[in-house]
């Protein structure tokens, strides 16, 4: 896509605010401020507050704060304008529909902001992704991550490698075509360490069992367990409010029921799901169990619920699903005198919802 078009776009949030930013950004960019105010713009400067009028009946639009970025010390490394406006949605929609009237200005793209930064040099790949997460990011952990990226943790990571690869190609090249004996046989034995010291850098960085991914996408928890377990009431105190219907009729529970937490700053989806059993006569419940024990099998973790009345005849189809990744809770602790109980091997958790 050509960049000698100036692009334009709201780049705070939609709706009714204090204060409501354009950006403009482009080889027009500058015009937009002449167009609008009818003063030239002190560039030194690069601030002014004025007010800005339709070009074509000289009508207000707003009284705005105008701040210049002359290229390349730009955000896009483009000559960029801010607007910044009263948030009222008359006046956005009246300033975008004014731009959109000027010669070979159009509204930019979804990322194209950040694109045009990438393509001008002002960000890498990675600084990129680091903004849309910090953007998206929703918890401590979230921003933290997004902001080591954004300043430069992961680009001085790959740098570094690349660097050192770099130097070793140079090196096993130099021994090629200047052998002191004979044409060395594969990689030879000063760079063999080096190399096997970076392999193992790349490989651990690689396997870090998907941490990363399941920070920004958030890591599911599924609790399950036979009927009247609690679950529907343990994830209403998780949220702390009424997600479930709660009662002692089995089978209430036949679909998944999500919430989203922030549990220490880790974002995280867990799920109500219906009671595990032999499968009952009832069609839909039928399949609320399937999809309850699928999609148990694709959380990050689990909770697998019992009654501890219950004990030691627990629900077998639940034992069954109990694995590695499975988090054993025996609620209704405080009407039985049934303690610190093992299943499968596994520890459990006494708890009374």
């Amino acid at each position: 896509m050509a960049n000698n078009q100036t692009i334009y776009a709201l780049s705070t949030a939609a709706g009714k605010s204090g204060v409501a930013v354009i950006r403009v950004s482009g080889d027009n960019a500058y015009d937009s401020y002449q167009l609008l105010t009818g003063k030239k713009l002190n560039k030194k400067r690069g601030l002014s507050f004025d007010i800005l009028k339709d070009p074509k009946n000289g009508k207000a639009i707003d009284q705005a704060l105008i701040i210049f970025f002359k290229n390349p010390k730009s955000f896009t490394g483009e000559d960029v304008i801010e607007y910044q406006l009263h948030g009222s949605q008359a006046i956005i929609n009246k300033m975008l529909n004014t731009l959109s009237e000027i010669p070979n200005f159009r509204m930019a793209e979804p990322g194209e902001f950040t694109r045009r930064a990438f393509e001008n040099g002002k960000i890498d790949l990675t600084e990129a992704e680091a903004i849309a997460d910090l953007i998206n990011a929703e918890t401590e952990a979230q921003h933290l991550l997004a902001i080591d990226q954004l300043g430069g943790s992961i680009s001085k990571l790959y740098n570094d490698w690349a660097d050192r690869l770099t130097k070793i190609l140079a090196h096993q090249e130099a021994d090629i075509e200047f052998p002191e004996d004979e044409v060395p046989i594969g990689v030879s034995e000063v760079l063999k360490p080096k190399l096997l010291k970076l392999q193992n850098e790349i490989s651990e960085h690689l396997n870090d069992d998907r941490r990363g991914e399941r920070l920004r996408n958030g890591i599911y928890i599924t609790i399950f367990g036979a009927p009247n377990a609690g679950k529907s009431s343990l994830i209403n105190l998780l949220t702390k409010r009424d997600i479930a219907i709660v009662s002692d009729t089995a089978g209430t529970t036949r679909d998944i029921i999500e919430a989203h937490l922030d549990l220490g700053g880790y974002p995280v989806i867990i799920a109500d799901t219906a009671g595990i059993r032999d499968l009952s006569d009832n069609k839909i419940e039928s399949m609320g169990i399937e999809i309850a024990k699928k999609r148990a099998s694709d959380s990050d973790l689990k909770i697998a619920l019992f009654d501890s009345s219950e004990y030691p005849n627990f629900n077998q189809n639940t034992i069954d699903m109990l694995d590695e990744n499975t988090i054993i809770a025996i609620n209704k602790s405080d009407l039985s005198d049934n303690k610190n109980i093992q299943l499968a091997g596994k520890d459990s958790i006494d708890i009374s919802v």
